[in-house]
């Protein structure tokens, strides 16, 4: 067994190919992630993944570029505190679900999103391979070539056979995990079942050990399929392990998630690099504080946890999972998280500092807001939110405190930033799910759905329940069902309660846009929008139906006016047949 090449970093060559080969259509997709930050490198690794769409599913070929892109993009995102496989199997769930919603639950869009997927991460001195359908991924040191995948396929007879697995099949994900030490000159070859339902394992192990460049062996693999008649998409990714970084990481993994949580920290104060400046929040689950950093003079801000819950593992879970989701969200208006690249001495993340004030505060002082500076901040709101809802997540805990509004100081143009990633919910990591504590939320049951609140996940429908009632608010300066929401603890508490018309609050604002908000707010599931664009677009339009109903109620009240008029007529000339009847009889 070869010995590692002492270095500081693992260092890999690598090469892949991906084409139609035998086949109309390519449904194949490859990628390759080596880290250029050397901290990212050491902590999270390098990523090699294959994927292979269903050809009988209508978007196998979305599926695999999906899986392919999101796996690279969000694996290394994660937090260094999570090991390998949580890392994978956190990430590849919320994948299998994407991917599984887009095939059965959106009636107008892509369907049929399945594709088999197989990855390798190599990090420190071991390689995990993670596997789900009949892609492969084969192991080869010295010679000698094994196969560390298995097929998830069943056989009905000698000619016919079908996939048993894959993502997007099942909203439970059902994937293989395993580990491989790894040494340097060690190689990893991924196929899909172009090259290896033709190609034997004889041909595969003579190849990946031939003295050609990893490129040419790669070609070589592409032809021999051809020639042995492959009417498949052929791709493949191959890998050589050249060095070994000359410790092993994954020995400080329990070092790592055990970090003690900080003091409390004092203007000053200089920590891992950055220097305190002052503290911005501080509340009885978490602390802000505004910090730069002593080399770039960046500004930033750091969240730290609070010692009340240091030996709560459910809470430091959530904590290091709050980095992870704010790292996956990529939109102008949302805060972003600052990757570092120094080893932490304490929990705690980085995220961007935003110059600005709360839309809560923002309030106190624009009341009331001009119907199209509204809007235009409403509408930011929701390309933030749909950018988490664009990655699997509702943030749950929407309102005007997490809302930061900033003003450039020479175009005067505002623009929002939305914070606060410690209530988000992750589809496909289910146990994210945290229905609001109203004991130790201060405010929030006024904004978030009463769903939550009693223990339910209404998904995006939660989003949009806390979006039409921060809009109600933006236009009347009050909440749609009053303060008294404030004291519901019970599903029969919010039963009691009823819509206050936004016209009651500003007689100015549009019956339509009043029945908009109404239905953005109701209670019931069935009555609410289901989408956050459903409802913009009828706050911006008067949608026809509610219009439909205007008209009616007009009707009806028109038809009521002329019937008690009539009636009030029919009544005088009663009075007065009588009046002129007792005359006659005098």
């Amino acid at each position: 067994m070869k010995q590692p090449v002492s270095t500081a970093h693992l260092q890999l060559n690598h090469a892949s190919i991906c084409i139609e080969g035998g086949k109309e259509g390519n449904e194949d997709a490859v990628g390759v992630h080596i880290p250029d930050d050397a901290h990212v490198l050491t902590y999270k690794g390098a990523i090699l993944a294959i994927a292979d769409g269903v050809s009988s599913a209508e978007a196998g070929q979305e599926a695999s570029e999906t899986a392919v892109r999101m796996f690279l993009r969000d694996f290394s995102s994660t937090p260094d505190t999570w090991s390998v496989a949580h890392s994978a199997s956190q990430v590849l769930s919320t994948i299998n679900l994407r991917l599984f919603r887009h095939s059965h639950v959106f009636k107008n869009e892509m369907k049929g999103q399945l594709c088999t997927f197989s990855a390798v991460v190599i990090k420190s001195h071991t390689a995990h391979f993670f596997h789900v359908g009949d892609s492969r991924v084969y192991h080869w040191r010295s010679g000698f070539m094994r196969q560390l995948t298995t097929d998830h396929t069943a056989q009905l007879n000698q000619e016919r056979r079908f996939l048993a697995r894959a993502l997007g099949m099942d909203g439970q994900l059902q994937l293989d995990h395993g580990k491989q030490e790894v040494c340097v000159g060690d190689r990893f070859l991924l196929t899909t079942d172009g090259i290896h339902d033709f190609v034997s394992e004889a041909q595969l192990q003579e190849a990946i050990g031939s003295s050609g460049s990893l490129p040419e062996i790669c070609e070589q693999l592409k032809d021999m399929a051809l020639q042995q008649g492959s009417d498949d998409n052929i791709s493949a990714v191959l890998a050589e392990v050249v060095s070994l970084p000359n410790t092993d990481i994954d020995d400080f993994h329990d070092h790592l998630t055990q970090l003690p949580f900080p003091p409390a920290f004092k203007a000053g104060m200089k920590v891992d690099g950055l220097e305190i400046i002052q503290e911005l929040f501080a509340s009885s689950r978490s602390h802000l504080y505004l910090v730069r950093d002593i080399d770039s003079g960046q500004r930033a801000v750091m969240k730290t946890p609070s010692t009340n819950f240091e030996d709560d593992s459910s809470y430091i879970e959530r904590f290091i999972r709050e980095e992870w989701i704010g790292s996956r969200v990529d939109s102008p208006y949302v805060v972003k998280i600052i990757r570092q690249s120094r080893p932490r001495s304490f929990l705690y993340y980085l995220m961007e500092y935003v110059d600005g004030v709360s839309m809560e505060k923002w309030l106190e002082y624009n009341f009331p807001v001009k119907p199209g500076r509204a809007i235009r901040l409403i509408e930011q709101v929701v390309a933030g939110i749909q950018a988490f809802h664009d990655c699997e997540a509702v943030h749950q805990d929407l309102k005007p405190g997490n809302i930061i509004i900033s003003t450039d100081p020479v175009s005067q143009k505002e623009t929002i930033k939305i914070v606060d990633f410690g209530s988000v919910y992750v589809a496909g990591v289910a146990e994210i799910f945290i229905p609001i504590d109203h004991s130790s939320v201060l405010g929030t049951a006024s904004y978030s759905d009463p769903q939550y609140l009693t223990g339910r996940n209404s998904g995006i429908q939660g989003d949009v329940y806390a979006l039409a009632t921060i809009c109600y608010e933006m236009f009347t300066g009050k909440l749609p069902y009053g303060e008294a929401i404030e004291e519901c603890k019970t599903p029969s508490d919010y039963d009691r309660l009823r819509y206050i018309s936004a016209r009651k609050h500003n007689p100015a604002i549009p019956v339509w846009f009043d029945r908009a908000l109404e239905k953005g707010v109701s209670f019931d599931l069935n009555r609410r929008y289901r989408s956050l664009n459903s409802l913009i677009r009828d706050l911006k339009h008067p949608n026809p139906e509610f219009l439909r109903d205007e008209v009616k109620q007009s009707s009806r009240s028109s038809s009521l006016l002329f019937w008690q008029l009539l009636s009030g007529f029919w009544f005088i000339t009663l009075l007065l047949v009588i009046y002129l009847f007792v005359l006659n009889q005098h």
